[in-house]
C-alpha cells in the first residue's frame, strides 16, 4: 500500500481527531501481509511486521540500518539483513577495489538484500582544491588543532590539508557493476541519469533529506524512497551544500516526517532519534513506511566502532549530544567531549567540508590508539540516552519488531477503553 498525498493528509487529520491509535493502525494497513505459505512453526518463530517498504526492498521488516562511516562493515550489514532488516554498508571515501571486496564479503555472509551508502556532496564531485583555502584560515585551524596534538604527544602542523580523494564516481560504478540491491545516498542528490542506470540493473535507490525542499529535489530525481532525517539524528545533516548555521536543516522528526510525507509521492523512511519499537510505531503513525536507525546499531557487537565509543554511548544521558562542524567541516550530531567543548569555546573556525576531516586524521588516530574518546568523533542521535546494553544486531532487529507490535496493540487497547 502506497500512501499518496491526499491519503497522508487525511491520516494527519484523523490522527488529530481520533488520536494516535487510529492513525497508527491506518498507516499500518498492510502490516501482517506476510507470505502465508510458511509453516505455522516458522510463523511462530518470527513475528510478522510488514509495510509496503518491505515489498519494495525485498525485506521482512521495515527496519534499515544506517550506512555509518567507520561502523557499518560487512559483518554488521549481514547480521541485520539475515535478521530480516536491511543492512547498509558504508562506502564513503572508500577506494573502488576495497568497496568491491566488502560487497563480495557481504554476499558470502548473507543471501538477503543489502545496500551500499555513498556520499554525493557537491564538495566531492569534483573534490575542491586545497590550494584555494586562505592562508589565514589554515593558520587559525592549525593553531587550535595543535593544542590537541600537544596533549596527545604528536607532532604539530602548520600545513594546509591534502587533496580529497576523487572516489565518488568510481564507487558508483562499483555499485552498478556488482548490482547491489539498494543504493543509499547521503549528503547528495543523484541525477536522474544515475537513478536510471540503477533501475536498468534492478537496483533500488533511497536518498536522505533533512528538509522538505531537499526531499522534493531527490524525489524529482526519481528515487524509490526518501529518508526524512529529523534533527534528532546522529551524524551529518544530510544536505549537499553546507548550511549557514547549525540551526538550518535541523528540523525535529515529529514536524519534518509528516511534512515530507505530504510533499512527495515516494515512500518515506523516518530517521532520527529512533532506538526502540516506540519510535518505529510513532514514525508509522506520522505516515512513514519504515525507519532508518543508526545509533542503536552502533552499540552492537558487530559494529565496527571502537569499544570506548560503544561504552560512551551506553553511559550517555539524553542531553549528551551537540551539533558541530569541527570534526569534518560539516554539521553533525555527536557526543560532547573535550574536543567539541574546547574547539567550540575557542571561537576557532573549521576548514570547508571534508578538509577538516583530513586535517585532523592524525588526532583521531592518536586518540584511538590511546583508547580515549575525548578527541574522537562519536556520532550519536538524541535517542542515545535510552541505550543500556550491547546486544547482537540480530537481537536488536527482533526487539524492535516485538516492541513496535506491542506498542501498536497497546494503543488499540487504550482507544477501546477510553
Amino acid at each position: 500500500m502506497r500512501i499518496n498525498i491526499k491519503e497522508s493528509r487525511w491520516r494527519r487529520r484523523e490522527f488529530l481527531e481520533l488520536g494516535a491509535t487510529t492513525a497508527a493502525m491506518a498507516t499500518l494497513g498492510d502490516i501482517g501481509s506476510a507470505d502465508r505459505t510458511r509453516t505455522g512453526m516458522e510463523q511462530d518463530a518470527k513475528p510478522v511486521f510488514r509495510t509496503s517498504l518491505c515489498d519494495l526492498l525485498g525485506v521482512e521488516y521495515p527496519i534499515i540500518q544506517a550506512g555509518m562511516s567507520g561502523v557499518a562493515g560487512p559483518e554488521l550489514v549481514a547480521e541485520v539483513s539475515n535478521a530480516g532488516g536491511l543492512g547498509i554498508l558504508t562506502g564513503a571515501l572508500t577506494p573502488p577495489a576495497e568497496l568491491r571486496e566488502k560487497i563480495r564479503r557481504i554476499r558470502k555472509l548473507t543471501d538477503r538484500p543489502f545496500g551500499v551508502n555513498l556520499l554525493l556532496h557537491t564538495d566531492l564531485r569534483p573534490p575542491k582544491d586545497p590550494s584555494r583555502i586562505p592562508d589565514e584560515l589554515v593558520a587559525k585551524v592549525q593553531a587550535q588543532l595543535n593544542r590537541f596534538r600537544e596533549r596527545l604527544g604528536i607532532a604539530k602542523s602548520a600545513s594546509r590539508p591534502g587533496s580529497i580523494p576523487d572516489l565518488a564516481n568510481a564507487a558508483f560504478e562499483v555499485v552498478l557493476e556488482e548490482r547491489v540491491p539498494v543504493w543509499s545516498i547521503g549528503l547528495g542528490n543523484p541525477t536522474p541519469e544515475m537513478v536510471g542506470r540503477c533501475r536498468e540493473r534492478g537496483i533500488k535507490v533511497i536518498a536522505m533529506a533533512a528538509t522538505v525542499d531537499d526531499a522534493k529535489a531527490v524525489a524529482a530525481s526519481g528515487v524509490d524512497a526518501v529518508v526524512a532525517q529529523g534533527g534528532e539524528a546522529g551524524g551529518h545533516r544530510s544536505t549537499w551544500v553546507k548550511r549557514e548555521s547549525r540551526e538550518r536543516a535541523n528540523v525535529g522528526g515529529m514536524a519534518l516526517i509528516p511534512q515530507i510525507v505530504d510533499a512527495v509521492r515516494a515512500p518515506v523512511i523516518a530517521a532520527g532519534g529512533i532506538t526502540d519499537g516506540r519510535g518505529i510505531a510513532a514514525a508509522l503513525a506520522l505516515g512513514a513506511s519504515g525507519a532508518l536507525i543508526g545509533t542503536r546499531f552502533i552499540a552492537t557487537r558487530e559494529s565496527g566502532a571502537p569499544d570506548f565509543y560503544k561504552q560512551a554511548l551506553l553511559k550517555a544521558d539524553s542531553d549528551a549530544t551537540t551539533v558541530t562542524d569541527k570534526f569534518t567541516g560539516m554539521y553533525a550530531r555527536v557526543l560532547r567531549n573535550a574536543f567539541t567543548e574546547e574547539y567550540e569555546s575557542s571561537g576557532a573556525p573549521a576548514y570547508p567540508p571534508f578538509f577538516q576531516f583530513l586535517a585532523m586524521g592524525d588526532i583521531v588516530k592518536a586518540t584511538t590508539e590511546k583508547g580515549s574518546g575525548e578527541y574522537f568523533p562519536m556520532y550519536a542521535g538524541q535517542g542515545v540516552g535510552s541505550l543500556r546494553d550491547l546486544p547482537r544486531a540480530a537481537d536488536v532487529v527482533q526487539s524492535l519488531v516485538r516492541e513496535a507490535q506491542a506498542v501498536i496493540a497497546g494503543l488499540q487497547q487504550r482507544a477501546r477503553s477510553a
